[in-house]
């Protein structure tokens, strides 16, 4: 890449694209304009165009459970309808939308009273998965155009640890609970909340306190308004929306409390925005299939197996973990949408920290290790913490790191250095080796013009389409996770077990020495 950069004193200006406040430089990228064209063809070959108009007309393109993939009807802020079977959905989804306005500015001016009369001041979000990692990473990101009064807390792990430390914080007369769960029997969410319950049941002395300090975002009426909730206070979603693309449903009606409905809507506006890009123009001017392209040109050409997502910015530090369930979950798959097992490797291991702190921390495998490890670095050009020249020197680490990991330091220039601090003979030689470092690393330079709600929608949307590209061109549907269901079926076998009295031959040598030995130990007591 060195040496294209030489060569080629215009090409930043060709391999970078801008939509909206996203601006894309995949100029450090080990690329040609024929590498681009022959992946381009790529992307053609399997009709990738034909599988982005299906999704958009919202044919079952999720063929294992026979359902849309309409996540973007979600942030559509157009007047054209939106077919499922048939059916324009966007009217359910607008008069959702009028229902989390109406709930989230009620909550937010003290109109909505907790049991005894107080004003809701915490808002606890219980759920898993896509209904935690994507309005938790919003929520961080978007804090300061919250309200004073409101904080936000999320609860996930049935850890006890996770719920009790954040129950211990919280007074019940002024803390709401917004559970959510598509089916609400998700056990991992059901545990936590029906513990949230008894907490607040037994704290406020009152079963009819429920009502006032839950919420739920269900379709299951009948489990909603059996666990104390009002059903008129339950947020609908649909099965055309998985999980982890729900962000932009009611399952983010903790995030809209908190940054109120005007917020929230101008971040789907942001989604909206890529959305159209990503429909709309060509591959070669495509933010979101070019990231594909390259992410499969390293995994699948070069046998690059991780990703690193490295944004330079604190209120981004929960991004990775949303996108190791964005990109693992959709395609950490092994067989083909029509059930072929591949001979090729498919999705990334997506990992990553908030810069600056991970230089001094997995930066030195990054340029001097024995993996080719492409990365993303994203940044705002603005804060929204301005402190002194702290911006600047941000902005600077991130630029030089992705400089440095492209142009490495040859053994000449090493060489060179050595000599100038005033190293010859032995010492030098033996130091040098030390001092090389090959760069010729890839990374793509994300930057944002600043952190707001529209810049924050139109990231998270790059993502999912990129996401889908890779699919397309994998084969895979990327939206089931029958991954996921396995290990919970053995858990349900493995909890009576734990009882001394339950027989447990069915399992393997080491599984039945592991629950001998709990149940030892004290059942977790």
């Amino acid at each position: 890449m060195r040496d294209l950069f030489d060569a080629d004193p215009g090409r930043f200006e060709r391999f970078s694209l801008e939509c909206g406040p996203i601006f894309l430089d995949y100029s450090k990228n080990r690329i040609t304009e024929d590498t681009l064209r022959l992946l381009t063809e790529l992307a053609e070959s399997v009709d990738l165009a034909d599988w982005m108009l299906r999704m958009r007309r919202g044919d079952h393109i999720n063929v294992s459970e026979n359902r849309a993939v309409l996540h973007t009807a979600l942030r559509n802020r157009g007047n054209e309808p939106v077919l499922v079977d048939g059916q324009d959905v966007m009217p359910a989804v607008r008069e959702v939308l009028q229902k989390m306005r109406r709930f989230s500015e009620s909550v937010r001016q003290g109109e909505w009273l907790g049991f005894t009369g107080q004003r809701i001041t915490d808002i606890v979000n219980i759920g898993i998965g896509g209904s935690d990692l994507g309005p938790m990473l919003v929520a961080r990101a978007l804090r300061p155009y919250g309200s004073v009064g409101i904080r936000t807390h999320f609860v996930s792990n049935v850890d006890g640890g996770h719920l009790s430390e954040t129950l211990v914080k919280l007074d019940p007369a002024t803390t709401l609970f917004v559970v959510t769960s598509k089916s609400f029997t998700t056990p991992e969410t059901l545990l936590n909340a029906t513990s949230a319950r008894s907490w607040l049941v037994r704290r406020l002395g009152s079963e009819a306190a429920v009502a006032r300090h839950f919420v739920a975002v269900s379709t299951n009426t009948q489990a909603v308004t059996a666990f104390g909730i009002d059903p008129a206070h339950m947020f609908e979603f649909w099965d055309w929306v998985g999980g982890r693309y729900s962000l932009w449903s009611a399952v983010g009606l903790t995030v809209a409390i908190q940054i109120g409905m005007d917020h929230f809507e101008a971040m789907l506006a942001g989604a909206h925005e890529m959305d159209q890009h990503f429909f709309s123009q060509p591959f070669e001017r495509n933010i979101p299939v070019l990231l594909a392209l390259l992410g499969i040109w390293y995994n699948t050409c070069f046998g690059a197996h991780t990703h690193a997502v490295i944004p330079y910015d604190q209120s981004l530090a929960r991004l990775p973990a949303h996108l190791q369930q964005l990109d693992m979950e959709s395609n950490g798959k092994r067989v083909t949408r029509d059930g072929f097992t591949l001979d090729f490797d498919t999705g990334p291991v997506i990992w990553g920290e908030a810069g600056v702190n991970c230089q001094h921390a997995f930066f030195q495998l990054l340029h001097q290790g024995t993996r080719l490890i492409p990365a993303d670095f994203i940044v705002p050009m603005k804060t929204l913490y301005p402190l002194g020249n702290h911006h600047d020197i941000l902005i600077a680490n991130c630029l030089a790191q992705t400089q440095a990991l492209m142009r490495g330091k040859s053994e000449q220039e090493a060489r060179q250095e050595l000599a100038a601090q005033g190293l010859s003979g032995e010492a030098l030689a033996q130091l040098l080796p030390h001092k090389v470092f090959p760069g010729n690393q890839p990374s793509n330079t994300i930057m944002l013009d600043k952190m707001t709600p529209h810049a924050l929608g139109s990231l998270i949307a790059m993502y999912e389409h990129k996401v889908f590209v890779q699919g397309v061109i994998w084969g895979l549907n990327s939206f089931d996770q029958w991954g996921v269901e396995y290990g919970k079926q053995l858990a349900q076998r493995i909890i009576p077990q734990l009882a001394d009295e339950v027989d447990t031959h069915e399992h393997d040598a080491s599984t039945r020495g592991l629950i001998a030995r709990y149940r030892r130990l004290g059942h977790g007591r």
